[in-house]
């Protein structure tokens, strides 16, 4: 009786531990929201020669979100997980074909997704599955999903680049795209609010 009783009190006071761990995590990273400095994420530079010229990075190593050569970056953080961001996958297909066709978005306004907790083959199939064209990043360990607040999927941030210095987010927001057109018109609208 006297060792069950010891027991419960150790399982009680690991599961507060593991409590206030996670509020203190969730303190120190919050999500997203519209005038925040986007956290110093950093990323692979690909080895695919195209998509290093889309990004304007080269070498080898990691770039951070804010060296990206472009004025806007979309970005959408997902999870092979989630059968939403499946759902969304031909979605982001489109918006891309809109941006790379429009002489004035085309080299403006670049996309890139991130797969939380996602391994690189897991991200890969991914890709090929919906024939994403664009930067696709594996978070194999979700270091990047919790600097963003562990937030839910899909989710999209807008983030305005100030030529390698700052990336400031203006536009933050959970749940799939329904209209290509009208995601693409109100992260422009928004953008232009944050000069």
């Amino acid at each position: 009786m006297k060792n069950s009783m010891v027991f419960i009190a150790l399982l009680t006071a690991l599961a507060l531990t593991a409590c206030a761990t996670t509020k203190l995590s969730n303190e120190k990273y919050k999500p997203p929201s519209a005038g925040d400095v986007l956290p110093d994420i950093k990323l692979p530079v690909p080895k695919d020669g195209r998509l290093q010229e889309y990004l304007g990075v080269s070498g080898a190593g990691l770039f951070s979100v804010n060296q990206i050569k472009a004025d806007i970056v979309i970005i959408k953080l997902f999870s092979v997980y989630c059968p939403l961001c499946h759902k969304d996958a031909p979605k982001m297909n489109q918006l891309d074909a809109k941006i790379e066709s429009s002489p004035e978005l085309k080299g403006r306004l670049k996309l890139i997704a991130i797969g939380a907790s996602n391994s690189i083959q897991q991200v890969a199939q991914f890709k090929e599955e919906y024939g994403l064209k664009f930067p696709v990043f594996a978070d194999g360990n979700g270091s990047i999903h919790q600097q963003l607040g562990s937030v839910k999927f899909p989710y999209y941030m807008g983030v305005k680049l100030d030529g390698g210095h700052n990336a400031r987010i203006f536009y933050a927001r959970l749940g799939q795209i329904q209209d290509t057109d009208t995601f693409l018109q109100s992260i422009l609208r928004t953008s232009e609010k944050w000069q």
